[in-house]
């Protein structure tokens, strides 16, 4: 089960980026979206989407829901999840106590690659 330093780590990556950043504000703005109508929105192609939104998702910050159109196609519908990231240095220093092992060590290994 990931901690709270776990799980800021894995939004804060997410979020690390413009194109993640553009599908949060699209979907935040119109609301619950399929994957080829944010696509055509943000003119980015399905596949690179797709990633960026699995990203996303396994961050907690989208979720996902797969429906039937009227015509009988699977849309998979993507909508943002509330979420309210607190950045103080004291909730950086909180959340750091709380990393697992794995975090922690690949935290570390960017700071020499960094």
């Amino acid at each position: 089960m990931p901690t709270d330093g776990d799980l800021l780590l894995a939004a804060l990556s997410a979020l690390a980026n413009p194109h993640r950043l553009r599908i949060v504000a699209a979907l935040r703005v119109k609301g619950r979206s399929y994957v080829s109508q944010l696509a055509r929105e943000l003119g980015i192609s399905r596949p690179l989407l797709h990633l960026h939104l699995r990203k996303l998702e396994d961050a907690g910050l989208v979720t996902s829901r797969m429906e039937l159109s009227p015509d009988g196609k699977a849309l998979n519908f993507f909508e943002v999840a509330p979420f309210d990231i607190a950045l103080t240095p004291e909730e950086i220093a909180a959340a750091v106590r709380t990393l697992s092992a794995t975090a922690a060590n690949l935290a570390s290994q960017g700071d020499k690659h960094g």
